[in-house]
């Protein structure tokens, strides 16, 4: 039974080092680099992808720099776009309050919401990906729980605070869009947000891409902060290549997992778009929550472990319900081939977890680039909860 935990905990880190949390880095920095972008292309419905491509691209390189050189600025860094993209999102609810009162907005987006729209089980499963990804970044403060001061406490009150807040939030500005945007409009923008300051901020419109960029770049910084630290900790016990699990012996950051998370990122920016990256993003986290939910139901039923985080069964229940339902309900209803894609990444990791952690084969030329990188990075192997 250990050794399947083993496999299956193997599975879940191989798909998030190699996959999940490159392709969310690279989603967040296309929507960065869209923000970014619109002020130089006014009134255009499509901005060149091979600007906006580029511009994720420094956005990573930038970012990498940064989480490289220092951990407390990374940390900085995200503080101040946190208070940008709370700032921006009060702004545009203030706006819609103000739009509403006067008497002036779309109220007829709220009359007819679902006017033309489709109740195919697949389709909405689908709308709910693009949803639920406002909301992944809760997770992040997991993968950095051992850098926290007193996480039992300080982990249960980020979670409780900020969950409902972005909930909150992200009703309330896409309340204010609606009573700004018509239908039109909304469909055919790359940037909503610039669309409505443009039309209700006038001269002030630039502060709106100023701070959607901002927030756009902090949530690109959480994300590598927190996916590097899981590649990180993967690599330290056994799960990863030895190089990964090394930090910079003057900067004290995992300088090769942040290189090797920004690398991959990089190689799916090339071919890649917003949209279609978080729909199958979503699709394969879902199933890596799914598989986690599930076996935490198996322990709960068959293990007695102490639990520092207790919660009632009927979430994890809920929880696993919506998993099944938004990785079937899009298979069934609206098949496509990049599914069979991720189901045969996912099993890929099979052999490659026999072979580099059940039968722990170490290829020479391996060890020896992992020489020559570490005194080339100047990296050496970290002890755990060391200060």
């Amino acid at each position: 039974m250990e050794r399947s935990q083993e496999r299956d905990a193997f599975l879940v880190i191989y798909t998030f080092v190699l996959l999940v949390r490159p392709a969310a880095i690279a989603a967040v920095s296309l929507s960065f680099a869209e923000y970014a972008v619109a002020p130089f292309y006014p009134g255009c419905s499509s901005m060149p992808q091979a600007v906006l491509k580029a511009v994720a691209a420094i956005c990573i390189l930038l970012l990498t720099l940064v989480n490289c050189w220092s951990s407390r600025l990374a940390t900085m860094l995200m503080n101040v776009c946190t208070v940008a993209k709370v700032f921006s999102l009060l702004v545009i609810v203030g706006g819609g309050a103000v739009v509403l009162g006067q008497g002036r907005g779309y109220t007829e987006a709220f009359l007819f919401a679902f006017h033309n729209t489709t109740q195919q089980a697949g389709r909405i499963g689908m709308a709910f990906y693009q949803g639920l990804w406002s909301f992944d970044g809760w997770n992040n403060v997991n993968y950095v729980l051992e850098e926290l001061k007193n996480p039992k406490q300080n982990l249960v009150w980020a979670l409780m605070i900020a969950i409902p807040l972005v909930t909150s939030l992200y009703l309330l500005v896409n309340i204010s869009y609606l009573l700004v945007l018509s239908p039109n409009e909304l469909l055919s923008s790359d940037a909503m947000a610039v669309s409505w300051g443009n039309q209700v901020l006038g001269d002030w419109a630039w502060l709106v891409p100023l701070a959607v960029t901002l927030s756009t770049l902090g949530s690109t910084n959480g994300t590598f902060f927190g996916g590097s630290r899981v590649c990180y900790v993967a690599a330290r016990e056994g799960h990863m290549p030895q190089l990964l699990s090394m930090v910079h012996v003057h900067r004290l950051t995992p300088t090769p997992a942040l290189m090797f998370t920004a690398a991959v990122a990089l190689v799916l920016v090339i071919p890649g778009n917003f949209s279609t990256i978080v729909n199958f993003l979503s699709f394969l986290g879902w199933i890596t929550y799914g598989t986690t939910i599930s076996c935490l139901l198996y322990l709960r039923m068959k293990k007695n472990l102490p639990r520092p985080y207790k919660v009632p069964t009927v979430i994890p229940v809920i929880m696993l319900l919506a998993s099944l339902y938004l990785v079937l309900a899009p298979i069934i209803d609206h098949p496509q081939i990049e599914f069979l894609y991720i189901f045969l990444f996912l099993l890929s990791g099979i052999p490659v977890y026999f072979l580099l952690v059940h039968f722990q084969c170490q290829p020479k030329w391996l060890q020896m680039a992992t020489m020559y990188l570490q005194l080339l990075l100047e990296v050496a192997p970290a002890i755990k909860n060391v200060d």
